[in-house]
This record gives C-alpha cells, structure tokens and sequence, in this order.
C-alpha cells in the first residue's frame, strides 16, 4: 500500500489503532457506520449551509466530529468541530452562517479523502508489502 505523508497526516495512527484494537471483529461494521453516518452528516451540513440554517448545521457536524475523532481522523474532526462552533455561535446570536462557508465547501472532500484511506487501512484483503515497481491493481 502507498499512503503519501500528506494522506498520512489525515489519520492519527495511535488512535486508528487503538480503535481497532478495541472494536475487534466490529471495527469493519461500525467504520461501515461512520461511512453511513458521515455521508448524511455532510449531506445535511451542506444543505444547511445552502439554507443559511445555522441551527440545522449543529448536529450533524457535532456527529460527524465524534465520529471522525473516534478513528483518529483528526484534521476532519477539527474542521466539523469549526463548523460546530460557528453554527453554534450563530444560533446564540441568530446569525446566518455566511462565515462557515469555506470550511463546509472543504468538508465534503476531506471526508471522502479520509474516509478512503481509513477503509484502505481497514480492509483485510489491501497488500501491505511494498511491490517494487510493480503495479498493483
């Protein structure tokens, strides 16, 4: 498998690994949960977003970062942390959240870059020897 340094930074491998330590045979199902989950969680956060609904944007983003954080995905749980806090801050002063915006556009491609190397990592049947100038797939 060739993770590049950048693809590595996306994911603390203590965590990652000590979840999967401590899920055992779940560790699969329950990242097969956080794809579900974290596809919806984005899906509604950038609807809200469209809706300029900061008080629609909370949950989601609050899951999605307790999801993130539990695999060691880092960076993607402090960027739906962000969006938490600004949505939040919006709510109190009922706000728009005009300001969450770069970080929602972000949002969508972070997971998806996260979510591929976590289930890269994951999956059983992934070659994990160098091949050698050999192409794999």
């Amino acid at each position: 498998m060739s993770v590049s340094v950048e693809d590595r930074s996306l994911v603390d491998w203590t965590v990652f690994t000590r979840a999967r330590s401590e899920l055992g045979a779940g560790f699969v199902r329950i990242l097969g949960y956080f794809r579900e989950d974290g596809v919806k969680s984005v899906a509604q956060i950038v609807a809200a977003m469209r809706a300029l609904n900061a008080a629609a944007m909370v949950l989601p983003a609050h899951t999605l970062k307790g999801e993130a954080r539990q695999f060691g995905a880092e960076p993607l749980g402090a960027l739906a942390e962000v969006i938490e806090s600004i949505a939040r801050g919006c709510v109190e002063t009922r706000d728009t959240p005009e300001e969450a915006l770069e970080h929602v556009v972000a949002l969508g491609p972070l997971f998806e870059s996260t979510l591929a190397i976590l289930e890269r990592e994951a999956n059983p049947l992934v070659e994990r020897r160098p091949t050698f100038g050999r192409r794999v797939g």
